[in-house]
């Protein structure tokens, strides 16, 4: 690994719920440069379900880079919460990408996950949109 501690802020969308989603991330370096950013249209699915789907297409993209650690950024509170087991995670689908995750989460040496303001999180939210409007992403996809 070695890229020491990456930042990686993420976010979901979906217009309705459910609705067509899209998910946005985008990867700082412990510097606050950014390293990459992404998008995906996600077809339909509920808006917990995108914020999911943006954190493991941005944590795969963060491994790639090869970072010892990871600071997440998210404006999901339930996603948030319910990855730091304050929230227990019933809804099967959701459970499914929980786990996605912590097997993602389990390759980084320490990670820390943040729920953030909603106006914090605008570019990630940005690019989660973008996704859903079929915007080109600058970067991996």
């Amino acid at each position: 690994m070695g890229k020491g501690i990456l930042k990686l802020y993420v976010d979901g969308a979906s217009r309705g719920n459910p609705g067509e989603a899209g998910a946005g991330f985008y990867l700082l370096d412990g510097d606050g440069n950014e390293l990459l950013q992404g998008m995906r249209f996600l077809g339909r699915m509920t808006n917990n379900a995108a914020e999911y789907q943006a954190l493991i297409l941005g944590l795969r993209e963060a491994l790639g880079i090869g970072g010892d650690s990871i600071e997440i950024y998210t404006d999901s509170e339930l996603v948030a919460n319910q990855m730091k087991c304050i929230y227990t995670v019933k809804n099967k689908q959701l459970r499914k990408l929980h786990q996605k995750v912590i097997a993602l989460l389990e390759k980084f040496h320490r990670y820390e996950i943040t729920a953030i303001r909603r106006e914090d999180n605008r570019k990630a939210d940005r690019l989660a949109n973008d996704a859903i409007d079929g915007v080109k992403a600058k970067g991996p996809k």
